[in-house]
This record gives structure tokens, sequence and C-alpha cells, in this order.
């Protein structure tokens, strides 16, 4: 049998970026609860180079509503964590995913009382 050889990668740069653990629960938990309010429903991920991307919608043929992206190359910057809106335009930037979707738990909370 053949011996497998990886494809060689640049040293100290990820072949892709993606969401911890815990990370995607924060996330996960907040659609879940949109989603029980009714206000979206689909969700995509998107896993590149640069960024991790989590899309939220309101319904599936739409631009998404919000979008939650992780760009590490922005961590000693503004911050790795960013909540764009449906225009493109970024809402919120931060180092910590909480008060980077603090918008998003507010919305949420308007919904819960109505």
């Amino acid at each position: 049998m053949g011996t497998v050889t990886p494809f060689p990668q640049p040293p100290g740069r990820p072949a892709q970026i993606g969401f911890e653990r815990l990370e995607l629960n924060r996330i996960l938990d907040l659609y879940g609860r949109m989603v029980a309010a009714g206000h979206w429903r689909d969700y995509a991920i998107d896993l590149g180079r640069e960024a991790a991307v989590f899309s939220c919608y309101r319904r599936t043929a739409e631009r998404p509503e919000f979008r939650i992206e992780k760009r590490p190359a922005l961590r000693n910057k503004q911050g790795m964590w960013a909540l764009v809106g449906e225009q493109g335009a970024v809402v919120k930037r931060g180092h910590e995913l909480g008060p980077v979707l603090a918008p998003v738990e507010r919305r949420l909370m308007k919904l819960v009382e109505e």
C-alpha cells in the first residue's frame, strides 16, 4: 500500500477557520430561541480560510438577516467577532462573543414580550 502525503500548507496559517464547541453552542442556543419565537427559519455555516460565518435567515430564499463572523486575523485589532446586518453593515464588533450577540438578544426579548 502507498504512502499518503498531505498537501503542503503555509506554516502558522490554518487551512480552515471554524467555531469552537462553546462558541457554536452559544450561537445555536440563540438560534433555537429565535426559531421558537417564530422569527428565524433557516441557517447556514460557511467555514473558510479567512473567516467562519454563521448566517441566520427569516426565510430560506432571502439574504441572511444577521451574519455572525469570526475573523481571527482581527483578534489584536478590532476584535475577531462581528455581527453583520442584512445590508452588510457591521452592527457590533468585539473581542468576546457575548456582547456581540447582545443586539439580537435584545430583539429576542422584544419578540417574547409581544
